[in-house]
């Protein structure tokens, strides 16, 4: 029996859209994935991937850990990204392009960074 193209059920994937949360310290870098009200879908790190030790805070690893949180999110039917970007390591450029080697469609890119401005007042002078 002959099957119509009508017929056939073809996969419908959601087109979905979520966050990016890139931190990077000088010891690792942690990328989550998260829906547009923050909750948590996916969370890599380069130690999760098998680096250890001091080869954990280098720019290939956090390049590995963003492409393979890319293609997690891909095959669940994410395609729209916005990045936001946290700390001072080395890992922040290489993890951006690890997700733009992705089929990924970066909508923004912020840096969040926390800032001091000023901060707290000193203590007072010692009178020796």
């Amino acid at each position: 029996m002959l099957v119509k193209k009508s017929q056939i059920s073809r996969k419908f994937i959601e087109k979905k859209s979520g966050i990016v949360h890139i931190q990077s310290t000088t010891n690792n870098t942690l990328i989550t994935l998260t829906d547009l009200e923050g909750n948590t879908q996916f969370f890599v790190s380069a130690g999760t991937l098998g680096f250890k030790n001091s080869r954990k805070s280098t720019v290939y690893a956090s390049g590995a850990a963003a492409e393979a949180l890319a293609s997690k999110a891909f095959n669940e039917g994410y395609r729209t990204i916005i990045v936001k970007i946290k700390g001072l390591g080395y890992g922040k450029k290489s993890a951006i392009r690890g997700l733009q080697k992705s089929n990924l469609v970066i909508k923004q890119i912020q840096e969040v960074t926390p800032i001091a401005h000023n901060g707290c007042r000193p203590p007072k002078k010692r009178r020796v």
